[in-house]
Order: C-alpha cells, then structure tokens, then sequence
C-alpha cells in the first residue's frame, strides 16, 4: 500500500504528481559531478535511473548498487566504532518512529505525517465537500496518522531516565542510533529519506562548551581519517543567525565538493529545555549525583550517513594521467577508497592455463578470504575474460585493493602475482602468504 508523508500546517488541494513535478524541477546536476555518477553507476555503487540519480545528487537515501550497499555499511559500522571506542559510556539504542511528538521537526510546521494514498486520494475527490470542510476533514486524517522522524533526537532524550539509571546517575553519558529520518529537501516542501546517524551527550552544565568542543575535533578527525585529501573536509561555527530555538552554539562538519560545500554533521549545544519538556519538567527524576543537583546539558552530533558515503566516494575519484613506453598519454580512472571502506579488498583471476585446476586454487583462496572477512570479486568466474589491462581499469574504477593472478606457475611453485591498485606495482607472492598479507595490511590502515 502506497504512503506520503506530509507535513502539518496549512491545507490546500494539490494534484497527483505535483509533489513529484516540484521535487525533480529543485533539482540540477552540480558542476563535476557527472564523472562520479558515470563512475557510481557503471560500477556497481549506485543503481541507474534518472529519479535515483537525482537522490544520490542531493545526499539522500538511493538505491545502492551491491558496492554502494557494502561501502555504506562499511562506513556505518566504522561510525559505530568511533563514537562506541571515544568513551566507555556511550550505549546504542533502538528507537520507534513515530513513537514521540514529532521533536525536531522544525518550529511551528508540525511533524511529517504519514498518510495513505488511498485514504487521501478519497478525501480529495469529494467534491460535495466545501473548503472548510476538507480542510477539517484534513487536519482530523493528519491527527490519527503516525509521525515520521524528522531526527533522532528525541528517542535519546526519552530514554534518558533508563539509561541514568544505567550508569548510577553519573554523568557525561551518551546514546547513539542510525536510522532513517524523513526532512524535506531542496525547498521544495517533498519529505526525502536520509540515513541518519546521532550522538546525543548528556553533561554537566559547565562542561557543555568544553564538550562540544571535543566532539567537533573527535569527528572532524575521523572524517579525515579516512579521506585521500583530508583539507576537503573542515568545520565551522554556526552563525549566530542560523542557531537553531534550543541551541546556544553550533558546528557544521563539511565536505567541499566540486560544486561546493554541503554539510556532514552538525554539532549543538542544546541546553536542557528539549529534555525537561520531554519528561514534563519533573527535574527530581533527571537531576545527576554531581553534588549539585543540576539537570545535564545535552550535546548532539547528527550526521547524514548518505552524504557521507557520497563525499569519500567523490574524495577517492582520481583521473590521472601518463605516457606509455611510446610517448601515447593515457588516462587511468581510480577510485582510492580507504582499504577499510572500500567494498572489494581482493579480486582472484585466473591467466591461461588449466582452466579446472586454477579456478580450484582460486575457489580455496575464495574460501580463505570469507573466512578472514576479507570481501573477495570471483574475476575468474567470468566466461569471457577480458584481457589483464582492461581487467585492471575496471578494478581500479571499482576501487578493489589488490588484483590477484592465479598462473600455470602458482600449479607448480605455489607463486602467484599481486597487483596493488595504488601503486600499480606487481609483487610476486607465496600463495600461503596472501591471507595474511591482506589482513595485515587492512588491520594497519584501520588503526593509522
């Protein structure tokens, strides 16, 4: 059953499509871009389309593609490490959307709604019904429909007595979730989904500052961590202008794109309003054993995970140019995604040979690999295999570390060839050391 979600406010008669008309008309291919999509679609990252196109365009939830899918959940998990390794007392939680008041929504608009077609299409074609009455009619469908999460804000704060009881009321503390949260895009008042990651902090009022502060540097710090040119990756301050009702100072972690900066995460020192309204101002159940009695300040760190996944992929994107051994210039496309991230560590080919016996060889080594957890491309599967140069272009463009070659050589001495995509080196290398080489060298980049 098809759903919209719409947000509360003023009523007026629309048309089918025209959400959709205003969604596609705010949209428009931001200068530099076109190499990624090409690249993104072409390799298996995104799905093609135009309407998905355009959602991976604005940093919001697409259709990934079997790589996008497992460079999304690579960066996922690694967000989770980050933010659960930073501090002992940071605990994940699960929240229900829909299950608040619709908090963080946005001041004076009403949370989004979600609403079935059907029920409103039918609402619509009344045509017995006079303004008045279906606006009344409207608001009354609105009112019994579930509010989609616009953050994940409020699920911290509403288990916040739980898990103050968690760690015998002491604080700093924190709870982190990803999920997916519904906000409207582009200006054009359509609700888009994003994956969503937050961080919400609970501490003492004197220290919210100074917290803020550690959480901007903790994060900025992890997003260059992983980036191939870390200065495209920077924060600021929030204008005092664009602070949001309950925050007294705001961070903005960004990217620079090709077109320009968009935001990240975003870091706010929000006080203790939203969390007295939460658990209606009784202050004897949120007070902290600090001596003092104070009820804590929060600090919250949300990001867009969809974002994310499209600044590392633009951050990785390299064109680069040589001469070949006749003077011809050559373009050599690369995507150089940090070895922790990137979906495909290893690719297992077979040369000419004893078709049967190499693809035994590559099948153990396959075996080896998803035991190790190491993700693994079965380039010997193909049935019509390119040859070894094209093959190379097409695991640099899919961002695939190491390029393995099982020989008529490896049947006898146990010697295979190991091309590495960042150096475009061939190394040659004990079939029994493979498993082990990967491992380590992955292990050494997570921990740099």
């Amino acid at each position: 059953m098809w759903t919209r979600c719409v947000r509360t406010g003023p009523w007026r008669r629309v048309t089918a499509g025209s959400c959709a008309r205003s969604l596609c008309s705010s949209t428009r291919t931001p200068g530099g871009l076109e190499p990624l999509l090409r690249l993104c679609v072409d390799r298996y990252y995104i799905s093609p389309g135009r309407a998905n196109t355009e959602r991976f365009r604005r940093g919001v939830r697409c259709s990934y593609g079997p790589l996008g899918t497992e460079l999304r959940r690579n960066l996922l998990e690694q967000w989770w490490h980050s933010v659960s390794r930073s501090s002992a007392q940071v605990f994940g939680i699960e929240s229900v959307s829909g299950s608040g008041d619709g908090a963080g929504a946005g001041a004076g608009a009403g949370p989004l709604r979600t609403v079935e077609s059907e029920l409103l299409t039918r609402l619509l074609e009344r045509q017995e019904l006079t303004k008045e009455q279906l606006v009344r009619e409207a608001l009354l469908l609105l009112q019994r429909s579930p509010a989609a999460r616009a953050d994940l804000l409020q699920g911290a704060l509403e288990q916040f007595v739980p898990a103050l009881e968690l760690v015998n009321r002491k604080l700093p503390f924190g709870l982190a979730e990803a999920g997916p949260c519904f906000q409207p895009s582009d200006g054009s008042g359509c609700p888009a989904e994003v994956t969503q990651t937050s961080l919400v902090w609970f501490c003492s009022p004197r220290t919210s500052s100074q917290w803020l502060d550690h959480w901007t540097r903790q994060r900025l710090r992890w997003w260059r961590k992983f980036a191939l040119s870390p200065s495209h990756f920077s924060s600021s301050e929030v204008p005092s202008e664009e602070l949001i009702e309950a925050a007294s100072r705001g961070v903005r972690i960004q990217y620079s794109f090709p077109w320009g900066p968009e935001t990240l995460e975003t870091l706010w020192s929000r006080g203790d309003a939203e969390l007295l309204h939460t658990h209606q101002g009784v202050r004897s159940k949120l007070q902290c054993r600090d001596g003092k009695k104070s009820i804590p300040h929060v600090v919250s760190v949300t990001g867009n995970l969809d974002r994310g996944v499209m600044a590392f992929l633009s951050n990785s994107l390299q064109q680069l140019k040589r001469e070949d051994s006749k003077q011809k210039l050559l373009q050599r496309t690369v995507l150089k995604l940090h070895p922790v991230l990137t979906p495909v560590k290893v690719a297992l080919n077979i040369s000419r040979g004893a078709t049967v016996e190499l693809r035994q060889v590559c099948e153990g080594l396959l075996q080896e690999f998803q035991e190790a957890k190491i993700s693994a491309w079965p380039g010997y599967l193909e049935t019509l295999p390119p040859s070894m140069e094209q093959l190379n272009a097409k695991y640099d463009e899919m961002g695939v570390l190491f390029t393995v070659v099982i020989s008529e050589n490896t049947l006898e001495s146990g010697l295979l060839q190991v091309r590495s995509r960042d150096t475009t080196i061939k190394e040659t290398m004990h079939v029994s050391e493979i498993r082990k080489f990967l491992s380590r060298y992955i292990s050494v980049a997570d921990t740099n």
